[in-house]
């Protein structure tokens, strides 16, 4: 029971965060984004501090269990690099990334958010299944 408990906490911060950023920002609190207005400079206090606060959290997770989260990557650079573009690209087309259409959209019950949730999990089961037949 124990080894869920990190991985509970994470996701009630998660939502936590998520409330009161939309509480206090009026803004949903998708990663792409708050990144994209960060970069283009607007309302940049709050965005900066929302990016500090999750390249901050491992800390806090070393300060709290006294060693970093544990991450196991199994896939190669290039597949993580064309992973990581493919994603910027769809969260860009999609209006929305998993964050804010996942978290927050689904919570608020939007039709976009649902439709585009839906689409996320298709193409990665369809992701996987093509990498793994290509065995990579």
């Amino acid at each position: 029971m124990t080894t869920y408990l990190t991985a509970l906490a994470g996701g009630a911060f998660i939502g936590l965060s998520a409330v009161i950023f939309l509480t206090l920002n009026g803004r949903v609190a998708g990663i792409s984004g708050i990144v994209g207005r960060l970069a283009q400079g607007v309302n940049a206090y709050v965005n900066a501090a929302f990016v500090a606060g999750l390249l901050i959290g491992p800390a806090v997770y070393l300060l709290f269990f006294g060693r970093w989260p544990e991450i196991t990557i199994s896939a190669s650079l290039p597949i993580i690099m064309a992973a990581g573009l493919l994603v910027g690209f769809g969260s860009r087309m999609g209006s929305g990334c998993t964050s804010g259409h996942g978290v927050v959209g689904l919570a608020r019950l939007s039709p976009r958010s649902i439709a585009a949730v839906a689409t996320f999990l298709a193409a990665g089961v369809v992701a996987v299944a093509i990498i793994r037949g290509a065995g990579l």
